[in-house]
């Protein structure tokens, strides 16, 4: 079922503005004059658009929202999303209990106790990367040389999967978070993507480690595909995100003086300029989509059962009511509130690593690197609008 009254004016995805930072001014517009409101997809159909805080957390937090792509309704923002939830499903796209208990052999491996436990390792991996940087030169490209190398480092650790493999995976992740990219180029980086997990997997049924692959193979609960599928996930989302958010972070700082500078001066605000940055930049930005299962008012409009909504974290992340000028960049800010890693039962597992990589890492090249400056004009820095994933995709720095 689609939404059939009158053709909508908006379109999703939306085309940026001017600031690379901020989300879509007519989503923004659509924010303070009609946060529910309905936009047209790639293929003529409709749904819901949420664009305010308040209402995102709603939505996000009612189970009545089905995160299950075959349900009715559900909206997918471009032909190759829609293309690669023909596959065997990942838990983030299950509901309750089915996800609860896929979630639940994870939880253990994200819990913030055990994630500080590896910050000395984090930090050791972060050192060695830019004393690798820096013993080559006065110049770099960040994403390169140091966004993208830490998390897959990490990620691949925690899961046991070879570090010597990350061109193999990454290239692949490219293409299935790539917007333009075919039905048959999709499913070929899923299938090769999969058979190397499944691969690793029965690898490690008779030579065992502590990596979670290998634990879940052992659980005797999953089938060996069921295991890769979960590594999958986690492989893709594990390096994807932070890499972009740390270098779309310090470019956000660079462009920032007095911000960087703040944080030169006080160390402890790190911490909580993480969670500022999540907010401000909210990498998720094309939205999360859901699918209504049953008749819910939200903001004050009824949405059907068997009709899609799309809930924008960006500009939720910019409500006034809840971030004022939230239009700005201010690492002193409280910013705790913010939906960047989603709300509810489906908000993201990692986001405990991914804040301790992220503190890390830019408390690290503030203090090692504090003459850090683009070694480009800002007009030349290539934005990644094309990919389900925000960033960019090179950030040449120099020191």
């Amino acid at each position: 079922m689609t939404v059939t009254d009158h053709p909508p004016r908006l379109t999703a995805p939306a085309p940026r503005g001017a600031c690379p930072f901020s989300p879509p001014p007519e989503y923004e517009q659509a924010r303070e004059e009609a946060p529910v409101t309905r936009v047209t997809l790639w293929d003529g159909s409709q749904c819901w658009l949420i664009t305010r805080h308040e209402d995102v957390r709603a939505v996000l937090g009612d189970p009545r929202f089905s995160a299950e792509a075959t349900r009715p309704g559900y909206p997918f923002l471009t032909p190759a999303r829609k293309k690669l939830s023909s596959g065997e499903a990942s838990f983030i796209r299950m509901d309750d209990p089915d996800h609860a208990r896929l979630r639940r052999m994870l939880t253990a491996d994200f819990m913030v106790k055990k994630i500080d436990a590896m910050r000395p390792e984090i930090q050791r991996l972060t050192d060695d990367l830019l004393d690798r940087m820096t013993a080559s030169g006065s110049a770099a490209d960040l994403v390169t040389e140091f966004a993208l190398p830490l998390p897959s480092l990490v990620i691949c650790r925690l899961l046991g999967v070879p570090y010597e493999d990350h061109d193999y995976f990454q290239e692949r992740s490219r293409v299935l978070l790539h917007n333009a990219s075919t039905e048959t180029e999709i499913l070929a980086a899923s299938d090769e993507l999969r058979e190397y997990l499944i691969a690793l997997a029965k690898a490690k049924e008779h030579t065992p480690d502590d990596g979670i692959i290998s634990r879940l193979t052992a659980r005797g609960e999953l089938s060996v595909s069921e295991a890769a599928s979960m590594g999958l996930l986690l492989l893709i989302a594990g390096h994807e995100t932070t890499a972009n958010m740390t270098a779309l972070s310090v470019l956000a700082l660079l462009r920032e003086p007095d911000q960087w500078t703040r944080l030169q001066e006080d160390p402890s605000l790190v911490k909580g300029a993480v969670e500022e940055l999540l907010r401000y930049l909210t990498i998720v930005h094309n939205g999360v989509t859901r699918a209504a299962t049953e008749d819910v008012t939200v903001g004050g409009r009824t949405i059907r059962a068997g009709e899609g909504v799309i809930c924008t974290l960006n500009t939720a992340n910019r409500d006034a009511d809840v971030f004022p000028s939230g239009e700005n960049l201010d690492v002193a800010r409280d910013a705790r509130r913010h939906v960047a890693f989603g709300f509810g039962v489906h908000q993201c597992l990692g986001q405990p690593l991914a804040r301790v990589e992220l503190q890390i890492a830019l408390e690290t090249i503030i203090r090692r690197l504090p003459e850090l400056r683009l070694d480009v004009p800002f007009e030349d820095i290539r934005f990644r609008g094309d990919m389900a994933v925000y960033g960019v995709y090179a950030l040449p720095v120099a020191w």
